[in-house]
């Protein structure tokens, strides 16, 4: 694990080039995400120095971490309660899904708390219990 770590540090300080899309600056139709460049005199596809640099194999990461989160965990994607079962808390950290509300979200969170594991998107849920109390307040002082 502590090469794990080492390594993640190396690849933090890696200095790699942002791959940006050839003509992004230009069209706000084209997406941030990275197309190879095909024409035939295009300068970025040719590598001209000043015209960005294309992904090659060489700006991986190493292949024992790749993937892994800054923390050295490896992520896992959880959708419900009974998905974080057979998860090992010293190697393996939790992402809860976007689309989980917030109810089962506070079980998810409390079911990880008790198994040990980390929650990569942890929120705090205390507040939106609190949100309807204080609505009932201002109604009663209202009536009155």
């Amino acid at each position: 694990m502590d090469e794990a770590r080492r390594l993640i540090r190396v690849r933090t300080r890696h200095n790699k080039p942002a791959f940006k899309r050839r003509g992004l600056h230009r069209k706000a139709k084209l997406a941030d995400v990275w197309r190879r460049p095909r024409g035939l005199h295009n300068k970025q596809r040719r590598q001209f120095r000043a015209k960005g640099a294309l992904p090659r194999p060489g700006y991986g990461s190493p292949a024992a971490i790749r993937g892994m989160h800054p923390s050295g965990y490896a992520e896992v994607r959880v959708f419900t309660p009974a998905e974080l079962a057979g998860l090992n808390p010293e190697i393996q950290a939790v992402r809860i899904g976007g689309s989980v509300g917030n109810r089962k979200r506070e079980a998810i969170q409390t079911r990880a708390l008790e198994l040990g594991l980390k929650v990569l998107n942890a929120k705090d849920l205390t507040r939106a219990v609190e949100i309807p109390a204080a609505a009932e307040e201002e109604e009663v002082n209202e009536d009155e």
